[in-house]
């Protein structure tokens, strides 16, 4: 089973530009969530400083008791080891075949036999559905093969924690559509502890048991996927339908007199109403029941109280055999 990251009060800057301040969350043992944000909200910055790749200046990320943040760097080292992390590009070597690529972290971080290391290295690329291209150099294969490959390394070391960086950039919708099931039938798979960094709206819809958005320095909100949703916040609204009308501009957060202008000139843009939550991803036929989703209707009903109502609705919905069983 995944195992639960808690983030506490995290603030990273680079010189005098603050990426975000003071974020708080807890990332669900074996549940898969998404962090959406615009293009240079610190997305990446933050999954980096979660696997302790860079160092926040305040805060802690706590995973087994270890601090990534505070701890020593041995520590750090192997609590590193629970994780898989899946690149933006990939990031394979191009003079390798895909099943080096794979192999490279066993290689690298194990002493198995080679025997070994191959019984592994196939099962992965079994998995992400790269069987028969495992001789193909990166430079041979579409980018979507490059991803799953990328995808197949991250799990060879059998990670507890999975973290994705944008892992559709550069597919088309149907490519897309293809990896987003893959990464719910491999949650089902090995239960681990997934956080995807995106900012696809159809992975955001349709795959997370959570999300959380980042925007102008802050973590605006983080919890059950309904509540991000079904959120009438103008940056999330905005954010979900698309618009150009909202708090996000072209490179920075819109002024105040901008925003009052827009407002003025068109209230309805800024108001849509209660937006339609699409059923989440269920496993492929054949896989297992996907346990982080058990756990999760658990979570969540034992906090529906404390939820807004559109997103009890939307859950409790979700619920009901009419929306197609336990979904989660």
């Amino acid at each position: 089973m995944g195992i639960e990251v808690v983030v506490e009060g995290l603030t990273k800057s680079f010189g005098k530009q603050n990426i975000w301040q003071d974020v708080s969350l807890t990332l669900p043992a074996g549940e898969v969530s998404v962090m959406l944000g615009p293009s240079g909200t610190g997305k990446t910055v933050f999954l980096k400083s979660i696997i302790g790749l860079l160092k926040p200046e305040q805060g802690r990320v706590l995973i087994n008791g270890v601090d990534m943040v505070n701890s020593s760097e041995r520590d750090i080292m192997e609590t590193r080891k629970l994780f898989g992390l899946m690149f933006q590009d990939g990031a394979l070597f191009g003079s390798m075949s895909l099943f080096d690529n794979i192999a490279f972290p066993l290689r690298e971080h194990t002493r198995k036999k080679e025997s070994e290391i191959r019984r592994i290295v196939m099962e992965r690329i079994d998995i992400v559905g790269l069987l028969g291209a495992e001789g193909k150099l990166p430079g041979e294969i579409s980018g979507g093969m490059r991803k799953r490959a990328g995808l197949a390394r991250a799990l060879v070391l059998d990670p507890q924690i999975i973290l994705c960086d944008e892992p559709d950039s550069g597919l088309d919708p149907v490519r897309t559509a293809y990896l987003s099931q893959l990464l719910i039938d491999l949650n089902a798979q090995i239960d681990a502890t997934m956080l995807i960094v995106t900012h696809n709206l159809d992975i955001a819809a349709t795959v997370p048991d959570n999300m959380g958005m980042l925007f102008c320095r802050n973590l605006v909100t983080f919890g059950p996927r309904e509540v991000l949703l079904t959120s009438d916040t103008p940056v999330v609204s905005q954010f979900l339908a698309g618009r150009r009308e909202g708090p996000i501009g072209m490179s920075e957060e819109k002024d105040a007199a901008t925003l009052a202008a827009e407002q003025q000139g068109d209230t309805a843009l800024l108001h849509t109403g209660p937006r339609t939550v699409v059923p989440q991803l269920e496993p492929s036929p054949g896989m297992p029941v996907r346990q982080g989703a058990l756990r999760r209707r658990e979570r969540v009903t034992s906090m529906m109280g404390q939820l807004p109502e559109a997103a009890r609705t939307a859950i409790l919905n979700s619920y009901t055999p009419a929306a197609g069983g336990a979904r989660a």
